[in-house]
């Protein structure tokens, strides 16, 4: 991990990725319910006063629509056999 990384994400960005697609949320909704939830989760943590987290929460979710931008379409379900 790299201190970009840390400042962008406040963690493994790479890591992050793999464990969202562990997830059941993604395994059963797809990308597009995993980005809701962090979008949800940085709605909350603003209301609480914590923006520094809430700002790490959003460049996630970014990241990841970058990631669905990319494969054409708005999920990043893993591909067959994946």
């Amino acid at each position: 991990m790299t201190d970009k990384e840390m400042q962008m994400y406040g963690c493994d960005f790479q890591a992050f990725k793999e464990s969202v697609k562990d997830s059941i949320t993604y395994k059963l909704s797809g990308g597009v319910m995993v980005l809701a939830g962090l979008l949800s989760d940085a709605q909350e943590l603003m209301a609480l006063g914590d923006t520094e987290t809430a700002r790490l929460y959003l460049n996630r979710a970014k990241a990841l629509m970058f990631e669905m931008r990319y494969t054409g379409t708005l999920t990043f379900l893993p591909k067959e056999g994946e």
